[in-house]
């Protein structure tokens, strides 16, 4: 039995097929030689912050205590919408922090998950940000400067394609396989005018359209049998979870039990067993 705080899942996918690990405090297992056999998931009600080790009742924004998730820059508002990132102003509530994950290159992408979607994410990011999400197929369309670049040119594209993974159909099997390169393409023709109003006021080194070098990415994960009915534990109501691991998908363990969200329970003390 294994005992500590939870991290989200590892994950690699050499060759496109992704391999799991389970982080609990300094220990790791290997999930993909689990499937088929029936493991325990047990959170003790702990919780501790992930940034500054507190202990905390409630966990916010995936693992902070809420004075962090007040005072940090990784739980502001412009996080979950970049566009509305405010360092330009000289208001970002850790310059340093900013410099360093914010004022870098970030992707805006394609993916395939539960179905087409458009997404943002920085350079180093990837596939992990694909691979977190479930996505069967992915394609990187622009390289940019800065993330409210990123927020400007994926709030350009929602205006034509979803920007959220439906995570129940994405358990229930892998989505119709797209094009994405047409995809792409088709997109880029509706949005032209916008993509060159932004490098007017930007400049033309603020957005890189990859469309000539680029590659669709193919991802396969490992699932023995998808659920026809999904139905999510909750490991605050129910902190005992047990049962056969049949798949594991996004940052998702499907369980013949139902499914968990592992991510969601980031920095609770657990023990697992197998």
């Amino acid at each position: 039995m294994l005992l500590g705080n939870l991290k989200k899942m590892s994950v690699s996918a050499p060759s496109g097929q992704v391999q799991y690990s389970l982080n609990l405090g300094d220990e790791n297992v290997a999930l993909n030689d689990l499937l088929g056999k029936k493991i325990s998931l047990s959170l003790s009600g702990d919780i501790h912050c992930v940034h500054c080790g507190r202990q905390t009742k409630k966990s916010f924004n995936q693992g902070f205590c809420f004075p962090c998730f007040k005072k940090l820059a990784a739980c502001d508002t412009c996080i979950m919408s970049p566009e509305k990132c405010h360092f330009h102003l000289g208001t970002c509530r850790e310059p340093e922090w900013g410099e360093k994950y914010c004022m870098q290159d970030h992707y805006v992408y394609l993916a395939n998950s539960s179905g087409l979607k458009v997404g943002i994410t920085r350079g180093d990011q990837l596939p992990t940000r694909w691979i977190d999400q479930g996505a069967t197929q992915a394609r990187a369309l622009f390289r940019v400067n800065n993330r409210r670049m990123s927020g400007l040119v994926e709030t350009l594209f929602k205006t034509q394609v979803a920007d959220k993974t439906n995570w129940r159909n994405m358990l229930k099997g892998s989505a119709a396989e797209l094009d994405l390169e047409y995809e792409q393409e088709r997109l880029i023709g509706l949005l032209y005018e916008g993509l060159d109003a932004l490098q007017n006021e930007f400049g033309l080194q603020s957005i890189t359209d990859l469309s000539d070098e680029n590659e669709t990415h193919q991802f396969t994960y490992p699932v023995l049998d998808y659920p026809t009915k999904v139905t999510s534990l909750n490991g605050d109501k129910t902190p005992d979870i047990e049962g056969v691991l049949m798949g594991i998908k996004g940052q998702y363990w499907m369980l013949d039990t139902g499914v968990i969200n592992i991510r969601k329970y980031t920095g609770y003390q657990a023990s697992f067993s197998f």
